[in-house]
């Protein structure tokens, strides 16, 4: 049977586009479906959170050819310094004594996905936007794709369908896919500052009884803020000026690296747990943040989307190679579970990180501090935290030598 695409991803994100770059040397018919117009993404708020890269996303962005045009924008993690404040609990992750030359990198969303979209059209890789999806139908050898365009209607079948649109995903919805939302309580505040002495390429993460702040290197003199508190503490936050919101931020943090001032607008984003109970239905899958979204504490929501999209890749080609059906069920399936271990140990250790440590009950506050003095002065521990911290603690998919 004759399809119109072998591939249809759905979604023109970062999932979207890196998972397009992955196969685009494959001879497979593909093409990216996105609501939005290419502006219209450029000019998203969601594109000035920073996104901690980590050694093992780095390495997935290597091997797609993509690590290479945006290194120059990132900045290096050499340390990661945790505390907690109020208690005397403190670790010290190095990248010099794990043997590496960073623990991770930060890069703005919008940096990446401008570089990442640039790098889908210059490959040439068909793009159709902006449109909605409208209606997916699986049936034994295809799936149907019904688009809206304005007021015309866009009719195509392909072998299979990615759904790499997001959190608010149309394909999760057309395919009925049921999703568990954890409401956290709590709001993200992200905004860039400036610091008036060197962060010297440390991460800083410190638990506060309301919620975790990090404050990561960016460029010479900057640092991006991720503040969480709870949605009462945002929303007053938010609503006072720039010279309140530093002095509220500043007796939160301290002054490790100085006197800081804001240098970027504020945002808040509301924080929750969202799961879905399957990846795939019928003869479409969905990746990243359309399958889950984590709280921001370990900054592990992108790099488990990565690895989403580079194993499908991996599978893909490789099942390809064998001149199989890149859309049957046993094919699918074995990808779902493949990727179930991962979400389950990601995603249960970013919720405990949330629950441990967004409380200021005196017994759990002394345990986990004494957890972390512990784990600053045991090298296997601090190993195992670290190599967890780089996305390094399991398999890392990677792209065949087959294309």
């Amino acid at each position: 049977m004759q399809h119109d695409y072998d591939i249809l991803i759905i979604g023109g994100g970062l999932a979207g586009n890196c998972l397009a770059l992955a196969l685009k040397n494959t001879g497979l018919r593909l093409a990216i479906i996105e609501a939005n117009t290419r502006e219209q993404l450029k000019k998203s708020p969601a594109g000035d959170r920073a996104l901690a890269l980590s050694a093992g996303t780095i390495k997935m962005l290597q091997a797609i050819n993509i690590w290479q045009g945006i290194k120059k924008s990132a900045t290096a993690i050499k340390d990661i310094h945790i505390s907690d404040r109020g208690h005397f609990g403190k670790a010290r992750l190095s990248a010099k004594k794990q043997g590496v030359e960073a623990l991770g990198y930060v890069i703005s969303a919008r940096d990446i996905e401008g570089y990442v979209a640039e790098a889908v059209e210059k490959a040439e890789i068909e793009q159709i936007s902006p449109v909605r999806l409208v209606g997916l139908m699986s049936g034994v050898e295809s799936v149907n794709v019904n688009l809206k365009q304005q007021e015309k209607s866009l009719n195509f079948t392909a072998k299979l369908v990615v759904g790499a649109d997001g959190g608010q995903s149309s394909v999760r919805r057309l395919l009925d896919i049921p999703q568990h939302i954890t409401e956290y309580e709590q709001t993200a505040l992200v905004t860039t500052v400036k610091i008036s002495l060197p962060h010297n390429n440390i991460a800083f993460e410190r638990f506060t009884e309301s919620g975790p702040l990090a404050m990561l290197p960016v460029k010479g003199d900057e640092c991006s803020v991720v503040w969480t508190r709870s949605n009462e503490d945002a929303e007053d936050l938010m609503s006072i000026g720039d010279d309140d919101f530093i002095r509220h931020l500043q007796e939160c943090f301290g002054f490790s690296l100085g006197k800081l001032s804001l240098t970027a607008p504020r945002r808040a984003f509301p924080l929750s747990l969202i799961r879905v109970d399957n990846m795939v239905l019928g003869r479409a899958v969905i990746v990243g943040n359309a399958a889950h979204q984590l709280h921001p504490v370990a900054g592990q929501g992108f790099n488990l989307g990565m690895r989403d999209v580079v194993q499908l890749a991996e599978m893909i080609i490789e099942q390809q190679y064998k001149n199989a059906d890149i859309g049957a069920a046993s094919f699918l399936k074995h990808y779902s579970e493949i990727r179930q271990k991962d979400h389950d140990q990601t995603i249960g250790f970013t919720d405990n990180l949330v629950k441990i440590f967004s409380t200021d009950w005196l017994p759990l506050a002394a345990a986990r501090s004494i957890s972390l003095s512990v784990m600053d002065h045991i090298p296997v521990a601090k190993s195992l935290l670290a190599k967890h911290a780089m996305g390094l603690s399991g398999r890392l998919p990677r792209i065949g030598s087959r294309q």
